[in-house]
């Protein structure tokens, strides 16, 4: 199964309250998206946003440069419905990571939370990453969310790469200077529990 056919039937036969990476809100990405970018004109881009809530919060904060990019449109045309006329104000973008250009478009802050560690292949890592540096702009901000080291070894049935502070930047490279880093325990609708690693660094 091809990966965009994967993610399809994932938006598909599950809700969206029910898989293990759903949270109502991604406090801790909003809490750390305002300390890096103060401005509410900042242009931000969510990567894999999906279903999440959080372009929902970003609007009700009253940002006015908000980017979604999903593989999959059913994901992207749920939250559509759910914002209503606001998905009006947001840029919406369907496509994979590993192959997408944004074009002239330029970005304060790029945001992932839970796709970069399902790239299993350095190529297709690599290509993530000159895609980041061909999208942000001198001076903005990175903040990635993987896996961390004691987190899961799969996730919707796919392998993924679990992360520390040092490895995930080391797969950025020169040109990121780390700011910060922290782990969060991501408690899954299943009961279960998730480590995540949150990083952020300046382009």
């Amino acid at each position: 199964m091809q990966t965009a056919d994967h993610w399809e039937s994932v938006y598909q036969n599950k809700s969206f309250d029910s898989v293990s990476w759903y949270a109502p809100h991604l406090d801790e990405s909003l809490r750390l998206i305002e300390q890096l970018s103060q401005s509410k004109t900042a242009a931000i881009v969510d990567i894999g946003g999906g279903e999440s809530t959080l372009v929902d919060d970003l609007l009700n904060r009253d940002y006015t440069d908000v980017s979604v990019l999903d593989i999959s449109v059913t994901a992207i045309e749920f939250t559509k419905q759910r914002l209503g006329s606001r998905s009006s104000d947001v840029s919406w973008h369907v496509g994979d990571i590993t192959q997408y250009d944004f074009g002239d478009k330029k970005f304060d802050l790029w945001h992932d939370r839970a796709v970069f560690h399902f790239l299993t292949e350095p190529a297709a890592r690599r290509a993530y990453v000159d895609l980041v540096r061909r999208s942000v702009k001198c001076g903005g901000y990175v903040l990635m969310a993987t896996f961390g080291p004691n987190g899961p070894l799969k996730c919707s049935g796919l392998d993924v790469v679990r992360y520390d502070d040092q490895s995930l930047h080391k797969e950025f490279g020169e040109g990121f200077h780390l700011i910060g880093s922290e782990l969060n325990n991501h408690d899954t609708p299943m009961g279960t529990n998730q480590q995540f690693l949150y990083c952020w660094c300046k382009t």
